[in-house]
C-alpha cells in the first residue's frame, strides 16, 4: 500500500475518518454516513443506489461534504439516541458542551416523502461553544457541475439532475460551489440546517427550531414504535436491537427490498483492488435478512420482501445463468453494469471505485437454497405462502433438481473461474429440502419422488466429494483439499448433526486454519485463488457463524467467548462493516447487513442455549 492512509491536510488533521468513525441515518428510501467528526462524507439522495451528493468517504477532495462542527478544538462522542436511529455528535470544548442532532424523518405523506429531509439540529447544552458548517455538494459522484443561489436563509443547489435546497436558522455565505456559516451558541440555543431535495411538487421550505423539535420527537416516536415488536429479551438486547434497526435502515420501503450495505468502494483492503458496490438486492443477503427479522417478530418487512420477489424475481424471467439473477436494483431492475470512476481516489487511496456490479451475471447456485428458506420460514412464522408464491417455488425446485450439480462462482462471487463449490450443493440441497417439507405440511402439489431423488442425490455426493480424508474435514470444492468457512453452514442449515463426528473434526480444522482470535477468514486466497490481488480481512459474518456452530455442537463456553470478543470489534455504535484487518480495523462496505443479520441469529441461538 502506498502512503495515502497516512496523509494528513494542510492543518495537520488527517484527510479520511476511518471507516468505522461513523453513524448511520436513514429515511427508509437512503442514508447518510456521519463521522465522529461531524461530517457528512457519503450520501447519496434520493435513493440508495443514486449517484452520491456528499463522499469525501471516497475522495476527500472531490467528493462532496456537510461539514457541521464546534470550532475550537473538541474532543467528539457520538451515540445513537436510545432505541432509535437518531445520531448524536457531542463536542466537549474548554468554553461548553454541544451536540449535532442528525435524522431523516420518515414520514407518511408523499410530497414529503419526495423531500427526502436532512435535519441537523445544533445545540448548546452548556456554557458557549462556536460552530462552524460548510456545506458543500458534489453531484453525480463529485462529476457534475452545480450552482448556487442564496435567497435569505435558504441556499439552493442546482444540478442538471438534482436539485437540494438548505435552509438555516444562522446566517449563510455562499461562493461559487459551497455554503458556509460561523455561528456561536450559548447554553439552551439551538440553530437547524435542513437539507431537501426540491423541485416538481416539492418547494424549498424552512424548518425553524420549533419544527425541528417536532420533527425530532416524530423520529424518535417512529423507529420506538417499531422497535416495540421485538420479541427478543435475551442477554445481548442492545445489540441485537441495534443490528435490528441497522437492518431496518437498509430497506428501501417502497418496494420491499433490502440492499446488502448502503456504501459503495470501502476497501476491503487499504490501497487494495477489492472494492465492491453493495448498494443493491442480493437474493442470499436479502433472504437471511428474512430469516433475522422474523427470528425478532418483525413479519411486516418479511411481507414486503415477499412482495419484492413476488413481482420482480420471478422464476419465469430467465437470464443466462438460469431462472433468477443473483442481484438486482432496489426498483428489481435486472441491469447492473459496473463501470469504474477514475476522477475518485478511493477511500484512503484505495482504487478504484465502482458503481454496478458486474457480479450480477455470476451463476451462484446458493441463492436458490437461501431464497427457499426465506419463503420457508416465512410460511411456517408469518402467514401461509400464497398460489402463486407455491407455482414459483415449484417452478425454481425442478429447476435446481436439473442443474444442481453444474460448477459456478459461489458465494464468495470468485472471479478465479466456476468450480464444484460445496456450499452451492449445501444450498441446493436447501432448496429442494424446504421445497419439501412445505408440500408435506400444507399437501400443496409436487413432483416429490423426482425432488427426494434430487435431495438424497445431492447429500451422497456432499458426504462423498466434499469430504477430505486427508484433511478429515468438508472442503471448499469438491475432490478439494482447501477449507473455506462457508461450511460452517451445514449445521446451520439442519444439513448435518451439529454434533456428528465428522462435523467436530471439520470444525477443529476450520478453528486451526481459519481462525483467529475468534475472527474466521472466509478462505486462504493463497492456496485458493480468486482471481484478484491482494489480501482481504477476516470475514465477520463468518465470526458469528462460528459462534452459531460452537453453540449447536454444544461448546457453549468457547462460544460465548468468541461472541464477547467479536462484540469488541464492533465501532462505538455497536456497527459492524464487511471485514475486520489484522490491526482490528473495520473493512470493506459500512454497514453490511449480513453482518448484522448473522449477530441476530448467533445471539439468538447462544441465549437460548445458555438458557
Amino acid at each position: 500500500m502506498d502512503g495515502t492512509a497516512e496523509e494528513r491536510d494542510a492543518s495537520g488533521t488527517p484527510r479520511y475518518v476511518p471507516i468505522a468513525d461513523h453513524g448511520l441515518i436513514g429515511d427508509l428510501r437512503s442514508v447518510a454516513l456521519v463521522g465522529t467528526d461531524g461530517t457528512i462524507d457519503w450520501y447519496c439522495c434520493p435513493s440508495f443506489d443514486a449517484p452520491s451528493v456528499f463522499a469525501a468517504v471516497l475522495d476527500a477532495e472531490r467528493g462532496g461534504c456537510f461539514e457541521l462542527a464546534a470550532a475550537r478544538p473538541a474532543r467528539t462522542k457520538q451515540f445513537y439516541f436510545p432505541d432509535t436511529n437518531v445520531l448524536i455528535t457531542r463536542f466537549f470544548t474548554e468554553d461548553g458542551v454541544g451536540e449535532v442532532q442528525d435524522f431523516m424523518p420518515v414520514v407518511d405523506d408523499p410530497v414529503e416523502e419526495r423531500r427526502h429531509r436532512l435535519i441537523r439540529r445544533v445545540l448548546c447544552v452548556r456554557g458557549s461553544v462556536p460552530f462552524r458548517t460548510r456545506v458543500a455538494p458534489r453531484f453525480g459522484y463529485g462529476a457534475r457541475p452545480h450552482t448556487v443561489r442564496l435567497t435569505g436563509d435558504i441556499a439552493l443547489f442546482d444540478s442538471p439532475e438534482l436539485s437540494l435546497a438548505l435552509t438555516a436558522t444562522v446566517p449563510l455565505e455562499a461562493d461559487e460551489t459551497d455554503v458556509r456559516a460561523d455561528f456561536k451558541l450559548n447554553e439552551g440555543d439551538t440553530a437547524v440546517f435542513a437539507l431537501d431535495r426540491v423541485g416538481g411538487d416539492v418547494s424549498p421550505s424552512r424548518c425553524e427550531c420549533g419544527e425541528a423539535e417536532r420533527q425530532f420527537a416524530a423520529t424518535v416516536a417512529y423507529w420506538r414504535r417499531w422497535l416495540s415488536s421485538s420479541r427478543y429479551r435475551g442477554r445481548w438486547r442492545e445489540m441485537v436491537h441495534r443490528s435490528a434497526l441497522t437492518l431496518k435502515l437498509l430497506t428501501y420501503e417502497p418496494t420491499g427490498a433490502i440492499v446488502a450495505a448502503p456504501t459503495t468502494s470501502l476497501p476491503e483492503e487499504l490501497g487494495g483492488e477489492r472494492n465492491w458496490d453493495y448498494r443493491y438486492v442480493w437474493v442470499r443477503d436479502a433472504a437471511f435478512c428474512v430469516y433475522a427479522l422474523l427470528r425478532l417478530g418483525f413479519t411486516e418487512e418479511a411481507a414486503a420482501f415477499m412482495g419484492f420477489v413476488s413481482r420482480h424475481i420471478s422464476p419465469g424471467d430467465g437470464t443466462p445463468s438460469g431462472p433468477l439473477q443473483i442481484m438486482y436494483g432496489i426498483d428489481g431492475r435486472a441491469d447492473i453494469p459496473e463501470t469504474e470512476l477514475g476522477h475518485l481516489e478511493g477511500h484512503q487511496g484505495s482504487a478504484p471505485v465502482r458503481i454496478g456490479n458486474a457480479a450480477a451475471g455470476q451463476l451462484q447456485l446458493d441463492i436458490y437454497g437461501a431464497l427457499i428458506d426465506s419463503i420457508y420460514l416465512y410460511n411456517k412464522w408469518a402467514e401461509p405462502v400464497s398460489s402463486e408464491q407455491w407455482d414459483h417455488v415449484t417452478a425454481l425446485t425442478d429447476w435446481v433438481c436439473a442443474h444442481w450439480d453444474q460448477p459456478d462462482e459461489g458465494v464468495w462471487e470468485t472471479r478465479g473461474g466456476r468450480k464444484n463449490f460445496l456450499y452451492s450443493r449445501l444450498m441446493c440441497w436447501v432448496a429442494i429440502e424446504r421445497a419439501i417439507r412445505m408440500a408435506g405440511q400444507r399437501g400443496l402439489p409436487a413432483d416429490l419422488s423426482r425432488w427426494r431423488a434430487s435431495r438424497d442425490t445431492i447429500y451422497r455426493r456432499i458426504m462423498d466429494r466434499g469430504w477430505s480424508a486427508s484433511r478429515q474435514a468438508f472442503v471448499q470444492h469438491e475432490d478439494g483439499e482447501v477449507l473455506d468457512a462457508a461450511v460452517l453452514m451445514m449445521p446451520l442449515a439442519k444439513f448435518i448433526a451439529p454434533t456428528d463426528p465428522k462435523w467436530l473434526s471439520t470444525l477443529d480444522s476450520l478453528t486451526e486454519d481459519l481462525v483467529s482470535d475468534s475472527l474466521v477468514y472466509r478462505y486462504d486466497p493463497r492456496v485458493s485463488p480468486d482471481g484478484l490481488h491482494g489480501d482481504e480481512g477476516t470475514f465477520s459474518m463468518c465470526s458469528f457463524w462460528y459462534v452459531e456452530a460452537l453453540t449447536r455442537a454444544g461448546r457453549l463456553d468457547e462460544a460465548a467467548l468468541a461472541f464477547e470478543k467479536m462484540l469488541t470489534y464492533g465501532n462505538h455504535l455497536g456497527l459492524y462493516a464487511e471485514e475486520i484487518s489484522h490491526t482490528g480495523k473495520q473493512q470493506g462496505n459500512f454497514p453490511q447487513a449480513f453482518t448484522h443479520l448473522s449477530l441476530i441469529s448467533a445471539a439468538f441461538n447462544l441465549d437460548r442455549a445458555l438458557g
